[in-house]
């Protein structure tokens, strides 16, 4: 006899370290050409919604998770320009520019430099831990996207959640009071929009 999953997903923190672990694993067993395979067929999936917009907000990847990168030199192709996140300090806002990711941030992940000019993107491009159907998401924990994604949604940005293919959950997520639904969530299998 099948037991039915519950409704909702375990706590936050525990999915959010369970949702790591599978991502660190997963991400480890990629061949490098695998990996480069899958990352060409989210930028695939993503073209649609990349000659929609003007400006490209993706995010310079952890080892672990999916690059936006083929995404961006895609969208540079066809005439758009590609942003990504860069932070002054640990404590600052992030912000999304214009530029090579030349420059180490505070974690470490590379960024362009804080003399690039800072854009407002029209299309987003959000990592995160795990979505539900609903659009909700866990992010890292750090509340980077958390603090930007309401001043994003309000100038009328897409928000597309983007990852691995497991990391679309099937169970309902418990969203804070704070979190913004994404728009949709695309990975190397396909995309998957939500219903506002």
């Amino acid at each position: 006899m099948a037991v039915p999953s519950p409704s909702f997903l375990p706590d936050k923190a525990d999915l959010r370290s369970a949702m790591r672990q599978r991502r660190r694993d997963y991400a480890a067993s990629l061949a490098p050409e695998t990996r480069e395979a899958l990352e060409a067929a989210l930028a695939q999936v993503l073209e649609a919604l990349l000659f929609k917009a003007t400006v490209v907000a993706g995010y310079f990847p952890m080892k672990d998770e999916v690059s936006t990168l083929p995404a961006l030199r895609r969208a540079q192709a066809i005439g758009k320009t590609a942003v990504l996140p860069a932070f002054v300090d640990r404590d600052a806002r992030m912000t999304f520019r214009a530029g090579e990711p030349l420059d180490p941030g505070p974690w470490g992940i590379l960024q362009p430099e804080m003399s690039a000019p800072t854009v407002s993107p029209d299309l987003v491009l959000v990592p995160l831990i795990a979505v539900d159907r609903a659009g909700n998401r866990i992010g890292m924990g750090k509340g980077h996207y958390d603090r930007a994604l309401p001043g994003l949604r309000q100038a009328g940005a897409t928000l597309v959640g983007v990852g691995w293919d497991f990391q679309l959950l099937d169970g309902a997520l418990r969203p804070d009071p704070w979190d913004i639904p994404l728009d949709a969530f695309a990975s190397p299998g396909g995309l998957q929009e939500f219903k506002a």
